[in-house]
């Protein structure tokens, strides 16, 4: 198996790659290749940037792609705010993504203090 995949934080962010699928197929139609392509991408840069990071042979090259699926965390992040201020996601569904994104910020920061070391 691959080492990426027994990582917690992947795994939390696969989840999450699969519930903005989930969410963004209710987006208007018009949003396809605006707002629901930039979400969909900026969540699979997070989960890619993992698997990279995971290969690297160097901590400074692993802390580095851990940066970039943190700043692409950051940048979904201000897609919900935007989805919802749209009416595109409900209140509920800020409240459970938004608390999943942070947790994965926690732990992808952890990494990268680990590495630091």
């Amino acid at each position: 198996m691959e080492k990426w995949r027994g990582l917690k934080v992947w795994q939390k962010s696969h989840l999450l790659v699969l519930k903005i699928y989930k969410i963004t197929r209710q987006y208007p139609k018009e949003e396809l290749y605006c707002l629901v392509s930039q979400m969909r991408r900026a969540t699979i840069s997070i989960v890619a940037n993992i698997v990279e990071g995971s290969k690297r042979q160097t901590n400074k090259d692993q802390k580095h792609f851990y940066t970039m699926s943190d700043t692409s965390l950051e940048e979904l992040k201000y897609y919900f705010i935007l989805s919802y201020h749209l009416g595109y996601i409900t209140t509920d569904q800020g409240k459970y993504l938004m608390p999943k994104a942070r947790e994965i910020g926690k732990m992808l920061n952890g990494l990268k203090f680990y590495l630091s070391k």
